[in-house]
């Protein structure tokens, strides 16, 4: 039976980039692993007492990655065969191009770059059942894992944080998950950066 190993992702966050990068393209190497791709929503962790989670806030209040976001779940349900273009193309469309990801018009030319039904997704997201159920994922992670961050990688009920510093780095990916199940180091964290 395979490993399987859940992954969350901000499209905003520059370590998630570098993490699913190499996950996508172990993937397409044949990859062992059933990845699954989890979201997570960054504003989160910082919504104050009282205030309404990311994700039943109205439209334009929700944060500048959740309607990302909620495009994701759709693509990732709906289009698996397309979800890692998409994937790849969202945070490419963030880190590389500069662009809005909360932006429709963006989100929609993402979307046709890799082969998906623009006006299907939309119609989906509009419903508010996407971003809900990324909203549900986010909450379970949080409530059983204490994941506070991404990527975080969740394997036999255990969260690992991991910081990769290189993208696109698929030996980095496969070095670390040869240590998930090394469950007495909890953190190792370099004090300075080399170079």
């Amino acid at each position: 039976m395979p490993r399987t190993i859940t992954v969350t992702y901000d499209y905003r966050c520059p370590f998630a980039r570098n993490a699913h990068e190499a996950i996508i393209h172990a993937i397409d190497a044949g990859s062992e692993i059933a990845w699954q791709f989890s979201p997570f929503f960054l504003d989160q962790p910082h919504a104050l007492p009282g205030e309404p989670p990311v994700w039943e806030r109205p439209t334009g209040q929700q944060g500048t990655g959740a309607r990302a976001i909620a495009w994701s779940v759709v693509i990732r349900d709906r289009f698996p065969e397309q979800f890692g273009a998409w994937h790849l193309a969202a945070f490419a469309a963030r880190h590389d191009r500069g662009l809005h990801i909360e932006d429709a018009a963006v989100l929609r030319e993402i979307a046709r770059e890799v082969g998906v039904d623009t006006d299907l997704v939309e119609a989906e997201v509009a419903t508010g059942a996407p971003l809900a159920e990324a909203g549900r994922a986010h909450q379970e992670v949080v409530d059983r894992y204490d994941v506070f961050g991404v990527p975080t990688f969740i394997e036999d009920g255990v969260a690992t944080f991991i910081r990769f510093m290189e993208r696109d780095r698929v030996d980095d990916l496969e070095r670390a998950v040869g240590l998930l199940d090394w469950t007495r180091l909890n953190e190792f964290k370099r004090t300075q950066l080399p170079g």
